[in-house]
């Protein structure tokens, strides 16, 4: 009897039991149809991502020009060039400086706010959301050139400030070594919109039930926002930090309104003179995506990185 139950058990798994037919056919027909409404954004995305990428890349291994669209083969030469050429040099390092104080000021703010905001009524909280998210609304040329008024040299309101508690006045954006920090504050300004709406969220869905039993256990608001909160909101923190590195990486139409790289390219990134290279001054098209496609291994790199760390040195 013992063994007749245990054949029928095994028989009855329903891992064992066949589909039936018509389950298989309708199964492999929405296959067929999800695969369809697919289609237009995948033609999308491989003709207007993919193909321009693969056409960058093979044009950097050419001389192509305004003069020469199709170039000619020059192998590894754009890429030599580039690391002997100064002015890149000095971008990709203005590039590295934006990264280095934008991305941690920006996560670090974003969670403050966050922070300090999830826990208030609703119409509050809704206030906070709605002011620091205004910048990221707002075109970036509106915003530019508030800016750009308000460092303006001679009748900016900074120096108005200024020269009403009788100090000088200062050049801001005209001077080599203040213009590039206040493309930083700009750009900053402009990027906690979006994390601080992603932490209220986060912070929002936290277990609160493991935050009282913690307290209960004696922790403090340190041990209860490291050990409970902080783990919670990692995947947030993850995509701020990449979401950020990549802006910052690619910062153009700011420094293109506010300062075209100068003065003296202290304020030129890699995106900036890639740009001017390709379409202003000498239409190098070759050597242009020789500059794109060193930025984006640096930026894979960088997210690579920052997913190493953030996961834990594990790829889970």
């Amino acid at each position: 009897m013992e063994k007749t139950t245990v054949s029928k058990q095994k028989e009855r798994r329903p891992g064992k039991e066949k589909a039936p037919a018509r389950s298989m056919v309708l199964q492999r027909r929405e296959t067929m149809v999800s695969y369809l409404f697919l289609l237009p954004a995948l033609c999308f995305f491989v003709g207007f991502v993919i193909t321009p990428m693969t056409m960058g890349v093979i044009t950097s291994f050419t001389n192509a020009s305004f003069a020469d669209p199709k170039g000619t083969f020059v192998g590894l030469e754009n890429y030599i060039r580039l690391f002997k050429d100064k002015i890149f040099l000095k971008s990709a390092v203005n590039t590295v400086i934006i990264v280095a104080v934008s991305v941690p000021a920006v996560t670090a703010f974003s969670l403050w706010v966050g922070s300090s905001i999830y826990r208030m009524r609703s119409g509050i909280r809704s206030f906070f959301r709605c002011v620091f998210y205004l910048p990221v609304v707002t075109g970036s040329v509106a915003v530019v050139v508030v800016w750009k008024w308000m460092f303006d040299k001679y009748d900016g309101l900074l120096n108005y400030v200024i020269r009403s508690f009788g100090g000088q006045p200062l050049p801001w954006t005209a001077s080599e070594s203040m213009a590039l920090w206040c493309i930083i504050l700009i750009l900053f300004t402009t990027s906690i919109g979006q994390p601080i709406v992603l932490y209220v969220a986060a912070l929002g869905n936290v277990d609160s039930s493991l935050e009282e039993a913690a307290k209960v256990d004696g922790a403090n608001s340190f041990q209860v926002f490291w050990r409970i909160k902080w783990p919670s909101i990692m995947p947030t923190t993850l995509y701020v930090a990449v979401i950020t590195t990549i802006n910052s990486f690619q910062c153009f139409a700011l420094i293109q309104l506010l300062t075209s790289g100068g003065p003296n390219y202290s304020t030129s990134t890699v995106m900036y003179l890639l740009y001017e290279i390709a379409f202003k001054t000498t239409k190098e098209f070759g050597y242009a995506d020789a500059m794109g496609v060193i930025l984006a291994i640096v930026i894979a790199l960088f997210s690579a990185l920052q997913f190493k760390v953030m996961n834990g040195g594990t790829t889970e």
